[in-house]
Order: C-alpha cells, then sequence, then structure tokens
C-alpha cells in the first residue's frame, strides 16, 4: 500500500458528530476524542488484531485538545483556507502584548514535528509586525504558489517564559486542470531541494540526514504496508533499511490507528477495508453493504461530513453503499468513515505520488578557464525536487557560492560563473526515480598577446603608462629591474578586462629601468624599457634680481651655478661672444655633473660685464646671464671742519670722496681724540648717511680733535686729515622740579632735582632763595653752597606769602634759576584722611586655610594721621595679626590663615578732627563637611530616589555641590554616577536589575570635595519586576516675544569713498523682519548697500559712501506681536564739489538732491 501522509502523533479518527451541531466543532478548530472502549464492529468478517505496541491514544487527544481550547496568548487565531494551485495564501496570528516585557517566540510547524523556519524562500515567508499604540504583535505566514502536496495539517506555537499557546489549521489545495502520476513510498520522503531554486517546499524531507547518491535499480512493486502489518516489531528497522523508509515512526502511528477488531455489526453486513491506496490523480471506491437498507448511510472525512459533488458521487445498489472519489489529491490522504445507525466503520486512504526520472542526460563538458558553464538535464515533472552533487559531495548554493542553479520546468541547469581548473570534476544529478553523471574539464585558453609593451621615453614629471592587452581576462605580476612593483600614491597598478596598466605619476629619475609584465598561470613576459630624460635648466636661485655678482678687486672670483638635466646637459660660458675655455688661464670654466663654475683668478676692473651660459642635451637647450661687478675701496674725505662748538658737543662737516671706489658710499664713520693723546675713540656705531654730525660727551675746557672714514659696500677707506682743535666749555642747565615738600606756621621746606646738563666744571652747589609778596629783594636762604636737593627756610613771619627760586653753581658761573610758579602762604595745612582701598578688596578677599595674608591699604592725610584696626568691632590680636603702618600705608598681615580670622576688618585713620573709615571683608575657606544624613527615598524598576541634608559645616563657603557614588554590595568598590549636582535630592537611574546597592555623597564647595562622604545606612535592591515609571507632564512654555533692540544704533562718521557699517543687535520671537531705512524711505535692491542678519546681529553696509550716503538711516523689525524702530545718524565726511562729482560720473540730479539735502541740514556751511 502507499504511505499515508504524516499527521500528528496525537491525532486519531473522530466520531460522526451530531447532525444539528457541525458548525460548532469546526469554529474550535479540535476533533472530539476517540473513545478508547469503543471497537469498530465488522459485518461477517472475522476479527484481526494487529501487534504495532499500543499506547493511550484517546488521553494524547484529550490533552491536545485541552490545550488548543485554552487560548492564554493568542487573540486572534490563523484559521485553515482552501487555495488553488499557484496561488497565494496567508496565515495569521495576533498576540496581545500588554503583559509582555519582551517579543514571544512564535513558530509554525507542518504536521507535529517539521519546522517551517528552515524552509522560507521562494514559495514560504514569515513576517512579523508590532503596533505600538495597540501593542499587539501580527505574525504572518504566507505561502507563495501553492503546490498540491502543501495541503495538510498546521500548527503555530507562541511561548513566552513558561507560558505556551498553540492552534492547528487545515489547508486544503484543489488543482485547477489535469492530474499528476503516481508515486512510489520510497520517494515520498526524500530530502527537498534546501538552498537551491526549489527552497521553501513545504514537503516533510527538509530535516533527513544527506544520503550518498546511489543508482536505484529497478525494483517489483511491494506493498510496504502490508510487509509491516504482517512483521514483527523487531523487523520493522531491517523493512525500513531495505526499502528506504525514512519516517517508520510515523507509518507505525497510522498503523497503530488502523488496528482493527472485527467483531459481527448489527448494521453492517460487510464493512470497509482497512486501508485504500490510489495514485494521485486517480479514482478510489469505497463500498459497505447494510444489513437493513432503509439505514440511513452519512460519510465523513476527518469528522466532518461529506455531501455529494463532481469529487464525490454516491451510489445505491440495493444494500450496497458506495463512495465514489474522483481526481485524488494529497488533501484527500486521510481518515474516512460511514456511519449507519449508532455503528460505524473506518478506513484510510492512501494518496502516492509518481517516482520523478530523469529523461535527458548530462553530457559531459570541457571548458576554459573563466568562461561560463552550464550543465544542463531534464526530468520527467515540472519543478521537480532535484538534487546536484560533485564528486559524491551536495552542491548546496548561497550568497557566497560560486554555483548557481536554474530551474525551467522540467530543465535544470548547474550553473558555473567563471570556471576554475579546481571545477574540473565529476557532477551527478539525483532526483527521486533515478540519478545521472558527467564529467566537467577545465583547461587554460592559450593566451595571445593583443598589444605588447613598448618602450617609452618621458620627461621628467610626466606621466608613464605602460599599457598592455592580452586576450584572457586574468591577473598579472609587474616586476622593475627584477624586483616586484609596489604601488603607492604615486605608482597604480590598473587591470580593467584584458588590459593592464602601469602608470606612474609625476615621473622621476629612479623610475628609470626594464619592466616586464607576467601574466598569471602563464609562462609568457612582455618586457618594455622606459627612459626619462630632463630639458636643462640653469638654477640662479642663489644670486640677486638682477643676476649681478660683485667681486673685490685682486680677489679670486668661483661662480658655481647648479644646472639640472638628464642626460647631463654640456655648459659653454661666453663673453662678448668669444667663448670662455676650460684650461688654466686666469679666467676659465670649469664643467661638473651637477654645476658649472666661472672662475677669474685675479679679479681686475676691466672684467666687469655680462657673462653667458648655455646649456644643452638631447632634450633641448637653457640659456643665463650674469653680470659681473669689480669693486675696491673708496678714497678717503677731505678733513673736516668744526662750525660749532657747545658745553660737551660740536657740529662738523665733510664735503663726500673724490672716488666712491665702483661702489655707492654707504656712509661714514667718525673719530675724535684729545689733542695730546694718540688714541682715536669711534663716536658712532652706525654708518652716518648724511655729512654732518654732532659729536657729545666731550669734556669741558679740553681740545679734541675729529676725523672722518668712507664706507661702501667693499669696506671702510683710509682716514681723512684731522681737523683743527676744538674745546668744548659751559655752564650747567637749571634745577628741576622745584615743588614745595611741607609748610609749617614759621617755615617752608622746598625740594627739587638736578639740572639735566652739567657744565664742564661740575656741580658745585645750589643757592636757595625767595621773596615776599609785592617786593622784587631776593633774598639767599642759605648763606653757604648746598650739595643737597632739599632745605628748609626758616624763621618765616605766620600768614605771608613768598616766592622761591634755586640756581646751580659750578666753575662756570651760575645756571639760570628755576622759579616756583606761585606765591606760597606759610601757614600749616591740614589734609583730611583719605583711605585708598584696592580695587581688589573692594569685595570679599578669600583665601584657603593656611594660606598667608597680606594686604596693602594705601592711604593720605597731614599732619601724620593716626590709625586704628578693629575686626568685626573688637580690636585686633596683635599676637595672631600682624600690623605695620607707615605714612603712607598700613599693613596687616596673616602668616598661616585660620578660618578664625574670617571677618569684617575696619581701619580709622584720623588727623585732627577729620576722620576716614574703610571695612575689607576676609573670608577664610576650607573644605566642607560631609552631608548630616543620606536616605534612600523610594526604589522604582532600574531607578532609585535619594535625598540628603545639606553639611553642617559648610566650609565658610557656599556649598557647590554635591556628588554621588553608587557600590554594589558585593563588590563595595565605589563608582561615580553624578558629579557637581546643586539639589538635594536625585535619582539614580540605569541600575542593573538583581543587584543591591548602597550609595554615599560628598559635600563641595569652592575648595572641593569634603573629605569624608555620608552613606545610605540601608542598601537598595533593584527588583526584577519594577513599577512602570510615568514620565512627568510638563507644559509647553510660551517664548513669544514682541520685537525689541538690544543693541542700539549709533550716531557715526564715514570717511569717503572707504565703506562704512551701522550695527544693531534685535530680539524677538517669531524672528522679526527687518527693513532698513534711509530718510524714511526703505532701501530697496540698492546695489550700493549690503543687508546681513546673523542670530539677531543687524549690519547695513554702505560701498564706498559718498556725501550724499550721509543721513537718518532707521532699523525696523517686525513681528506678529508688535513693531520697534531705532534711529541714527549718518554723516560722510570728505564732502565733493559739483564738478567734482560731475567729473566722477555722478549724474546731475542726484548731484542736484545731495546738495539740497546738505544745504538744509548745514546751511553754515554752504
Amino acid at each position: 500500500m502507499p504511505e499515508p501522509t504524516k499527521k500528528e502523533e496525537n491525532e486519531v479518527p473522530a466520531p460522526a458528530p451530531p447532525p444539528e451541531e457541525p458548525s460548532k466543532e469546526k469554529e474550535a478548530g479540535t476533533t472530539p476524542a476517540k473513545e478508547p472502549s469503543k471497537e469498530k464492529e465488522a459485518g461477517t468478517t472475522p476479527a484481526k488484531e494487529w501487534s504495532l505496541g499500543e499506547s493511550p491514544v484517546g488521553e494524547e487527544q484529550d490533552k491536545q485538545n485541552a490545550n488548543s481550547q485554552l487560548s492564554i496568548l493568542f487573540v486572534e487565531k490563523p484559521q485553515g483556507g482552501t487555495v488553488k494551485v499557484g496561488e497565494n495564501i496567508t496565515f495569521i496570528a495576533k498576540v496581545k502584548a500588554e503583559d509582555l516585557l519582551r517579543k514571544p517566540t512564535v513558530k509554525w510547524f507542518k504536521g507535529k514535528w517539521m519546522d517551517l523556519a528552515s524552509k522560507a524562500g521562494k514559495h514560504l515567508q514569515l513576517k512579523e509586525t508590532f503596533e505600538r499604540h495597540s501593542r499587539v504583535y501580527t505574525f504572518e505566514m504566507q505561502i507563495i504558489k501553492a503546490k498540491e502536496n502543501y495541503a495538510g495539517n498546521y500548527r503555530c506555537e507562541v511561548t513566552y517564559k513558561d507560558k505556551f499557546d498553540s492552534c492547528s489549521f487545515d489547508l486544503e489545495v484543489h488543482e485547477s486542470t489535469g492530474t499528476t502520476p503516481n508515486i512510489d513510498i520510497r520517494s515520498a520522503f526524500k530530502r527537498s531541494g534546501e538552498g537551491q531554486d526549489d527552497a521553501g517546499e513545504l514537503d516533510f524531507s527538509g530535516l533527513l540526514k544527506r544520503r550518498e547518491v546511489k543508482q536505484q535499480e529497478e525494483e517489483p512493486e511491494v506493498d510496504v504496508w502490508e510487509l509491516l502489518k504482517n512483521a514483527k516489531p523487531s523487523e520493522y528497522e531491517k523493512i525500513a533499511f531495505q526499502y528506504g523508509i525514512t519516517d517508520l515512526r510515523g507509518m507505525l502511528k497510522r498503523l497503530k490507528r488502523m488496528r482493527r477488531v472485527e467483531k459481527k455489526s448489527a448494521a453492517f453486513a460487510k464493512i470497509l477495508d482497512p486501508a485504500y491506496q490510489v495514485d494521485k490523480g486517480g479514482r478510489v471506491r469505497f463500498m459497505v453493504e447494510l444489513a437493513d437498507p432503509k439505514l440511513e448511510v452519512k460519510w465523513y472525512k476527518n469528522g466532518q461530513e461529506i455531501r455529494p459533488s463532481t469529487k464525490y458521487i454516491f451510489e445505491h445498489k440495493g444494500c450496497q453503499r458506495i463512495l465514489f472519489i474522483n481526481n485524488c489529491q494529497m488533501t484527500d490522504d486521510s481518515e474516512y468513515y460511514v456511519t449507519a445507525g449508532d455503528e460505524k466503520c473506518s478506513t484510510e486512504l492512501f494518496v502516492r505520488e509518481p517516482p520523478i526520472m530523469v529523461t535527458k542526460q548530462l553530457e559531459d563538458t570541457t571548458a576554459y578557464c573563466g568562461e561560463r558553464v552550464e550543465l544542463e538535464c531534464e526530468v520527467s515533472e515540472d519543478d521537480a525536487n532535484v538534487k546536484w552533487f560533485k564528486n559524491g559531495e551536495e552542491i548546496i548554493p548561497g550568497p557566497k557560492s560560486r554555483y548557481r542553479i536554474r530551474v525551467e520546468g522540467k530543465k535544470h541547469f548547474l550553473i558555473i560563473e567563471g570556471a576554475t581548473k579546481a571545477d574540473s570534476a565529476e557532477y551527478s544529478v539525483m532526483t527521486t526515480g533515478g540519478q545521472s553523471s558527467a564529467k566537467l574539464t577545465v583547461d587554460l585558453k592559450p593566451l595571445k598577446i593583443l598589444t605588447p609593451l613598448t618602450d617609452q621615453t618621458v620627461n621628467l614629471g610626466k606621466e608613464i603608462c605602460l599599457k598592455c592587452e592580452i586576450s584572457e581576462n586574468i591577473t598579472g605580476k609587474w616586476t622593475k629591474n627584477g624586483l616586484p612593483v609596489q604601488e603607492s600614491d604615486r605608482l597604480k597598478v590598473v587591470h580593467k578586462g584584458r588590459i593592464h596598466k602601469l602608470v606612474i605619476a609625476n615621473a622621476l629619475i629612479e623610475d628609470e629601468g626594464d619592466y616586464v609584465f607576467a601574466p598569471d598561470a602563464y609562462n609568457v613576459t612582455l618586457p618594455a624599457k622606459v627612459r626619462v630624460i630632463d630639458p636643462p635648466k640653469i638654477i640662479l636661485d642663489g644670486l640677486d634680481a638682477d643676476n649681478t655678482v660683485t667681486v673685490i678687486a685682486g680677489n679670486k672670483l668661483r661662480l658655481e651655478i647648479p644646472i639640472s638635466g638628464e642626460p647631463p646637459p654640456k655648459a659653454i660660458w661666453s663673453r662678448a661672444d668669444k667663448a670662455i675655455m676650460e684650461g688654466s688661464g686666469r679666467i676659465r670654466a670649469e664643467s661638473y655633473p651637477d654645476s658649472s663654475t666661472l672662475v677669474i683668478d685675479v679679479a681686475e676692473r676691466d672684467d666687469s660685464g655680462v657673462y653667458h651660459i648655455n646649456l644643452k642635451n638631447e632634450a633641448g637647450e637653457a640659456h643665463a646671464s650674469i653680470k659681473i661687478k669689480v669693486v675696491d675701496l673708496p678714497d678717503p674725505p677731505v678733513a673736516p671742519t668744526v662750525t660749532e662748538v657747545g658745553d660737551d658737543w660740536c657740529i662738523m662737516k665733510w664735503e663726500p670722496p673724490a672716488y666712491d671706489g665702483g661702489s655707492p658710499i654707504l656712509g661714514y664713520f667718525i673719530e675724535r681724540k684729545k689733542k695730546q693723546s694718540s688714541r682715536w675713540m669711534r663716536l658712532n656705531f652706525d654708518l652716518c648717511k648724511e655729512t654732518t654730525f654732532e659729536p657729545k660727551k666731550m669734556i669741558e675746557g679740553v681740545a679734541y680733535e675729529v676725523r672722518i672714514f668712507a664706507v661702501n659696500a667693499i669696506g671702510i677707506s683710509k682716514p681723512s686729515m684731522p681737523s683743527r682743535p676744538f674745546v668744548p666749555l659751559a655752564v650747567t642747565s637749571p634745577p628741576t622740579l622745584l615743588a614745595v615738600d611741607s609748610v609749617t606756621d614759621t617755615t617752608v621746606t622746598m625740594k627739587w632735582r638736578p639740572p639735566d646738563q652739567i657744565g664742564a666744571a661740575g656741580l658745585d652747589g645750589y643757592v636757595l632763595e625767595y621773596c615776599f609778596e609785592g617786593s622784587d629783594n631776593w633774598l639767599p636762604a642759605n648763606k653757604d653752597l648746598i650739595d643737597k636737593t632739599k632745605f628748609t627756610i626758616t624763621d618765616l613771619p605766620t600768614d605771608s606769602k613768598i616766592f622761591v627760586r634755586v640756581k646751580a653753581i659750578n666753575a662756570a658761573g651760575a645756571s639760570e634759576p628755576k622759579y616756583y610758579s606761585q606765591p606760597i602762604l606759610v601757614k600749616e595745612i591740614i589734609e583730611p584722611p583719605k583711605i585708598r582701598i584696592p580695587r581688589h578688596l573692594k569685595q570679599t578677599y578669600i583665601r584657603r586655610v593656611g594660606e598667608a595674608v597680606n594686604l596693602v591699604i594705601p592711604f593720605q592725610g597731614k599732619p601724620r594721621p593716626e590709625l586704628t584696626w578693629k575686626k568685626d568691632g573688637v580690636e585686633i590680636d596683635k599676637n595672631q595679626i600682624n600690623i605695620r603702618n607707615s605714612e603712607t600705608d598700613t599693613i596687616i598681615f596673616i602668616r598661616k590663615a585660620e578660618r578664625s580670622h574670617s571677618g569684617k576688618y575696619d581701619l580709622q585713620v584720623k588727623v585732627d578732627k577729620f576722620v576716614e573709615t574703610a571695612s575689607i571683608d576676609i573670608q577664610i575657606v576650607d573644605r566642607p563637611g560631609p552631608p548630616q544624613s543620606v536616605k534612600i527615598e523610594d526604589v522604582w524598576g532600574e531607578n532609585v530616589a535619594l535625598t540628603w541634608t545639606p553639611p553642617k559645616d559648610d566650609g565658610n563657603a557656599a556649598i557647590t555641590g554635591y556628588t554621588i557614588q553608587k557600590a554594589d554590595k558585593k563588590s563595595m568598590e565605589w563608582f561615580t554616577v553624578i558629579e557637581h549636582y546643586h539639589r538635594t535630592n536625585a535619582t539614580i537611574t540605569e541600575l542593573v536589575i538583581g543587584n543591591e546597592y548602597y550609595f554615599r555623597v560628598f559635600s563641595e564647595n569652592m575648595c572641593g570635595l569634603s573629605e569624608d562622604a555620608t552613606m545610605t545606612k540601608e542598601s537598595a535592591v533593584i527588583a526584577k519586576d519594577g513599577k512602570i515609571y510615568k514620565n512627568p507632564v510638563y507644559e509647553d512654555f510660551d517664548f513669544s516675544e514682541a520685537p525689541m533692540f538690544t543693541q542700539p544704533l549709533v550716531n557715526t562718521y564715514a570717511i569717503a569713498g572707504y565703506n562704512a557699517t551701522l550695527n544693531c543687535s534685535v530680539r524677538g520671537n517669531p524672528k522679526p523682519k527687518i527693513t532698513w531705512m534711509k530718510n524714511k524711505v526703505a532701501i530697496v535692491d540698492d546695489p550700493r548697500y549690503r543687508m546681513f542678519s546673523n542670530q539677531g546681529v543687524c549690519t547695513l553696509e554702505i560701498r564706498k559712501p559718498s556725501p550724499y550716503d550721509g543721513g537718518t538711516y532707521c532699523c525696523k523689525a517686525v513681528n506678529d506681536l508688535g513693531t520697534v524702530e531705532i534711529e541714527c545718524k549718518l554723516e560722510v565726511k570728505g564732502g565733493l564739489s559739483f564738478c567734482r562729482l560731475l567729473l566722477q560720473g555722478v549724474p546731475p540730479n542726484i548731484i542736484d538732491s545731495y546738495l539740497r539735502d546738505a544745504h538744509s541740514s548745514n546751511p553754515e556751511e554752504y
């Protein structure tokens, strides 16, 4: 008998349902379990019993039915359906995800054991989607171009942790036209073409082990079902191995269901046979004979009643009741039973498919490397399951495989793209009914050189391109002088099809050599020679702009000119069309590989002139001219003349030398000496460009002489003749900075500075004189000369006024007097005190504990004021704080500051009845203490809420933040989670579920973190199932704002002809529209103006303004909330007359308008 279609292990025949409720059982998707106590009845046929190993089938069915009816996860189950051959059908299952933390696992099965995930391909697609709003997972299984063998029972299973749900459904595939031949039982369980073009076929062979291909021999038809029914259980495996049965377990379960105990039946005179076999597309006949012809008979398939149709035909012949099933398909492979009254009898129908035969054999093939190879065979059925093998190993095509399989109806092709020698092998194809093999031989193609390499000569810096073309698209190797060529940014190897290129950009001399290209796998080489040449070049970088070389007369000139070129060029020197030969003359040329040299042994004045150098090689020529100039020292100038003499200076003049030595005079050096001395001293180290000079710092009363040296680019001339002797002499200048130092009721103290210039006799002393107001009688204040620059005039009447002057005295006499500018009142003046607090002390002065404090506070007041320091209203302890007072300042010093030194320091300065006070705040800070307590307020999900109280000790400074750390209880290693946090509560997120944490908090101020931290007393356990955290809802902030100018326009001036800009800044939301106006007229499309707006900064640029661009400019900002304007005046200086404007091309109408505006704004100027 043919092999039955595989079903679920727990599926059993179902009894006939009650006639009034056929739809409820269909909606439930299950079949009522068969009662184990009921036995199949037989009429007159003796009872037979099969020993196949009984199992409680009814209990398994009840368990399966219970699982199917209790829907735990499904919100929508897949429903059974019907489809025609070649059409598509989709099954949908939906799972609610409200209580699920992760995506559930869904599997699709055919029958009991075949997982369809491995069959996804062109005929089967599995999809899944998730709707966030409804939180529903949707799983789809789509069958594309259904075939007849896709029919059967399917199952969908969904699992999530310890929850499980499943649902079964049926698929019926109807054939549109035609029938298919039968198939042998052993071919029904062959491996499918997994990974090939027919991957995704829904047959049962997808999970079977790979077997070695063997040629099937013709065997007589054997009824394997009869062999299994009559065999002992110990012989089952032997029969399965002998007849190629791969699903022995499934066959035994179906045989177990067919077990029947025949006994006499009151309703049936003759019952159905235990099983029937029919070929696919054939016709089968079921017949029973009734004991009472009046009994009503109903036929059932898988528990559902069969209705008459073209497929199902009922006949009544006396007591015989006959059922014909036409055009049997794989969906008809099922259990059938018939009821008569309260009794029934059942049978199994097995539908088999015909074996696939190879109708066209493979043929031996010979190909060349790189070609496309196709191996072709033809089988007896369209889209049949075919396997390919290479040397007995199965070929499994895939994305990375070189093999590709194509199916065109009955024709099957194995395609090899770009065949290689490794593809030479014996290839075979196997079907369920036969196999074929052939040999493939892959050889190398004969190689032809279509375009050989050619020798090349290129200029230096140009591109070298070696190109060849061969008959095959193969790789190859490039070598240079026998060594492999390495690719770089400059050297590229190009392979496009049959063309090979070696491209060298910017050729260098070292690129010259013998290049060879060798194709891989062939004993062929393509050589080429590359030669790099370079036109000659003369390098004159070392010379000046006009190529002039200067040489001093009598010296040797060796002028070396660098040259370049490949091959090395030949150099020829010439002067006045006369060649300079190489040899041993005074003027000669010398040649070297990288330079050419002109040599003049002893330079003469006649050697000056233009010399030419010419270079030549096969790449070209080069020419250059060089001017040689022979120079000498200048002649000495004539003796200088002294025209004017001062106290320590003189003025001298002279004439330039008669001959400058062929080089311009650069300047002069001047020397002097005392007349009695022979030692000359240079007066200037920088050249004097003029022919006059003023020597200084001479000794008065001493005779001097001076002389001159002329200097050019060559050197210094001989000295001139000395000048006539001269003697400097003069009195000192008047004293300076005469000022009043102090005044009392009877004295006046004056002070001054020495004279700027002191005569040759030096300074003997000073004379201080005074006279009373209204008198011209000057009285000396000191009888004898004084050396000091301070003197007190005594015995003066109180409330009188005097004038004061001072003179400097030396051997030449008294200097001009220095007068005090105004009369001095002889009366003591009280100057009120004034404290000048430094800027950095006007705010709190902050220092850290241990640092030094040194503050200097200047003050004023006369007579000397009294100073008092207090701290927080209490006198300062001088043992802790050092205070030093002077006439002009007071200093407070603390060597090592402590926090107790913090406070308010008050300074009081008192002069007579005048009092001035000032305060200084000193703050000595330290690191803060830890927070007082840290508590865990709440734990939810992966989050922990912490609160803490500020520290008792803030270190005398404001707390700037906190640092929070966490530690796992297992390791107690602390990790920082938040730094510089300003609040006293925080939420710690992203904690690991299942861990237990401790937390601690550091305080922080401007000195840093506290030394210790406060840790939570209890720990926080992050439970696996946490609460759902709801994000707080914040209302949107209204950022709308009317426009407002944050920086106004400023009145400004502009210079005519130079660009001017006007700037302002505006803010507003929505962004305001900016309009610029001049004299209340909007500026639109005027090329003389450019307008910018960037981040609220508005700029108007006026290009090269003229006076008529002056006026009142306005910036206007408008948005939906309001309008704002701002103005400024621009004045352009450098106005032009009507004629000048007209000459510059300004239209007359614009000139008239400008002049009218200017006249109306400034009538006084026009």
